[in-house]
Formats: C-alpha cells, structure tokens, sequence
C-alpha cells in the first residue's frame, strides 16, 4: 500500500520485463546510484555471479595451468587465493545490500501500516460515533410517536 504522497512507480527490472517496484527499493538504488563505489561494487557483484565469470575463469586457468606454469602451480594458488578473498568481500558488500534493501522496505510497510491502523480507527470511530447518532435519532422518534 502506498500513501497519498507516493505513487507506485514502474521501473523495469531488466531489460524485457516491467515491474511494479516497492517505494523503499526505488529510494535505496537511487541512494546507491549517487555512490561511485557503491555502483562499483553493484557492477562486481553483479558480473561475479553470471556464467560469464564462470567461463572466463575456466579459460584462463586452463590456459594457466597447460601453459604458463608448471604443477603444484604456486602463482595461481596466490592469484586464486586473492581472488577469492576480494570476491567474498563483494559478496559481503551484496548481503549488506539486501539487507539494506529488506530494512527500507520494513521500514517503509510498517509506516503505511500504522497510517493504514490510523485511518481505520478514524473511520470505525466515525462509524460508532454514528451509530450512536442514528440509535438516538430513531429512538426520539418512537417517543415522538408513542
């Protein structure tokens, strides 16, 4: 649910499709597009978990270990080893960014949910209040009658 203020927003999630995104989502990727390092790590990320990193590193160790290096292969066990290091620092950075993501968007729904409690209170009191109204009127009326 989205408040008076705010309107739900498409914005395509790739390339063929178009989706109907949470206002907290937009704010956080407008908030880390405004970061270079942030988009930087986002792009890392993003590259280090397709099939293309896969193949690329499947090529050049391959090449690495039939023809640059001879067996226990030390350069590439450093090169690799570091690789790793950097890459579970990328994967890190991307949980805190779910978690970013998922905290704006609790955040953002328990906000329109008190508004959402608030205006139905409102709405139930008015109602009562009514009621209370319409009991008194019918009920002056009978007497009128009797």
């Amino acid at each position: 649910m989205t408040s008076a203020t705010e309107t739900p927003q498409h914005v395509p999630a790739d390339k063929h499709h178009s989706t109907l995104r949470h206002p907290a989502v937009i704010a956080v990727q407008r908030k880390r597009a405004q970061s270079v390092q942030l988009r930087i790590a986002d792009q890392i990320t993003r590259f280090a978990g397709s099939m293309q990193f896969v193949y690329i590193h499947a090529v050049l160790f391959a090449v690495w270990m039939l023809g640059l290096e001879k067996s226990p292969w030390p350069t590439l066990t450093l090169v690799v080893s570091l690789e790793a290091i950097f890459l579970s620092t990328f994967v890190m950075i991307g949980q805190n960014r779910q978690a970013e993501i998922s905290q704006a968007k609790a955040d953002h729904d328990y906000r329109e949910q008190e508004l959402e409690l608030d205006h139905n209170t409102k709405v139930t009191e008015l109602i009562h209040q009514l009621t209370i109204e319409i009991h008194a009127a019918v009920a002056a009326e009978k007497q009128q009658q009797n």
